[in-house]
């Protein structure tokens, strides 16, 4: 497991006496977060138990392949380079040579992000709200940071739409903080696909702020799936997980984790890490009401439907964005244009993204109802119908972080400190943040250095 660079690991192996007779770090959960937290402990010599509330490893992870030769990934498509080689599998990675993202408006395709901004009547708008902006002024809301970004004309049109459909709320009741991702300017976009197109690599932009980006950050695709990377950070950790094993309770003494309730039995913990839901942490921590705002937060369910699909290049790039109204998607992926390996030869998966609640129309529909909704939506596509050969759907709960206005000081907060000594959250469901793949692994290293600095100073 790789330290970044020109830094050194906090704890020497001499300062591993002190573990001695100390119960050990528990981590809730086995996916990416919780297996990079065990490996980095465990490499250390600290004791450390894993507790998976599932029957198998990597969590949202998965990737699968049918009869037919389709593989199905749920949750990432791809990763860098720069993770693959930081958790040893740099190997067994195939490069993506190519990726893009369109828009979809009023019928016509449009390049992101410059495609969009040689529309006049965007241009127009976003000099006319640079004119009238007042830097004294913060943005409150979401609604604010697009709107003096793009101007008002694209923000209406195309961000906020996609905005809504994302997280089930209205652009001007989200906090600033979901314009986050979206932080890189049109310069430096532009330089980095420049550098891809060169290349022939599918340089990463925007998939990590913790991190620098360049043109020696690239996407991969790990030969049999994401999950490789969980089934490598395991290595090492044998004895240590236990499957099927819920944790009911987080047990805390005054201000202080001291144990977790899982399978009926309690466990002494000097440490919990959690990879759990935010939203689910009151419940499961005991002795204490310090994280009751945490009820609050809200994650967007989503259903994903993979369409199998006769021929290829039925989209005018992997990612069209779908703004206009009317549809049940606002996103579609056509993976194999990036990853061939993905589908037959001669076929492709059209995978839509759909917002939803759990328990409404979209969430109890069936399979084939869903892929007719999207079908019905297609009709821009040559013989969509006539191309279509089944589906696959995949169903989230909680597929992204909703960051609302209401509680924004309570999730800067909760950034900052769960509020109770020994207990960690991390991953993008402990963090309640939008955090791809690369940046879990180096904020879940980051949180681990300082859990056992904490620990040392504590022992000492």
């Amino acid at each position: 497991m790789s330290e970044r660079p020109g830094e050194r690991r906090p704890v020497r192996a001499a300062d591993r006496r002190g573990e001695r007779g100390r119960a050990p770090v528990v981590v809730i959960g086995a996916g990416l977060a919780g297996l990079t937290a065990a490996a980095y402990l465990r490499r250390l010599g600290i004791r450390v138990r894993v507790f998976e509330a599932g029957p198998h490893i990597a969590g949202l992870a998965k990737t699968e392949r049918d009869p037919e030769g389709f593989v199905y990934d749920f949750g990432a498509h791809f990763i860098t380079n720069r993770l693959a080689a930081a958790i040893g599998v740099g190997a067994h990675c195939r490069t993506v040579k190519h990726y893009g993202e369109t828009v979809r408006l009023e019928g016509r395709t449009y390049a992101y992000p410059m495609g969009l901004m040689r529309r006049a009547d965007f241009i127009l708008s976003a000099i006319r709200r640079r004119a009238i902006v007042d830097e004294r002024r913060p943005p409150r809301t979401a609604a604010d940071v697009f709107r003096l970004r793009y101007g008002d004309a694209l923000a209406r049109r195309v961000a906020f739409p996609l905005l809504e459909a994302w997280s089930g709320a209205p652009a001007d009741k989200l906090a600033p903080s979901v314009a986050a991702a979206l932080q890189h300017g049109i310069g430096h976009t532009l330089l980095l696909k420049l550098d891809g197109r060169l290349t022939r690599r599918a340089v990463a932009i925007g998939y990590s702020h913790e991190m620098p980006e360049s043109p020696n950050v690239w996407h991969v695709y790990p030969m049999g799936g994401v999950a490789v990377l969980c089934q490598r950070l395991l290595e090492g950790l044998e004895g240590c997980i236990e499957l099927n094993s819920p944790v009911q309770q987080i047990m805390v003494d005054g201000d202080r984790v001291v144990g977790v309730r899982a399978g009926g039995q309690e466990h002494a913990a000097s440490a919990v890490v959690s990879t759990a839901p935010v939203h689910v942490l009151p419940r499961l921590v005991v002795g204490t009401d310090v994280l009751r705002p945490l009820a609050r937060f809200r994650y967007r369910p989503m259903v994903f439907v993979n369409l199998r699909m006769e021929g290829r290049g039925l989209l005018p790039d992997t990612v069209l964005w779908t703004p206009d109204a009317g549809g049940p998607f606002f996103r579609l992926t056509e993976t194999p244009l990036s990853m061939p390996w993905l589908a037959p030869r001669g076929k492709t998966l059209l995978v839509a993204d759909l917002g939803c609640e759990v328990g409404d129309e979209i969430w109890r529909a069936s399979d084939e109802e869903l892929a007719d909704r999207c079908l019905a939506h297609l009709d821009w596509i040559p013989d969509a119908r006539r191309r279509y050969r089944g589906c696959r759907v995949m169903r989230s709960p909680i597929a992204y972080p909703v960051h609302l206005a209401e509680y924004e000081d309570d999730r800067q907060r909760f950034a900052q400190s769960t509020g109770i000594r020994g207990l960690v959250s991390v991953g993008r469901n402990g963090e309640f943040a939008h955090l791809l793949m690369e940046d879990v692994y180096w904020r879940t290293l980051d949180a681990m250095r300082r859990l056992v600095a904490d620990r040392a100073a504590a022992a000492a």
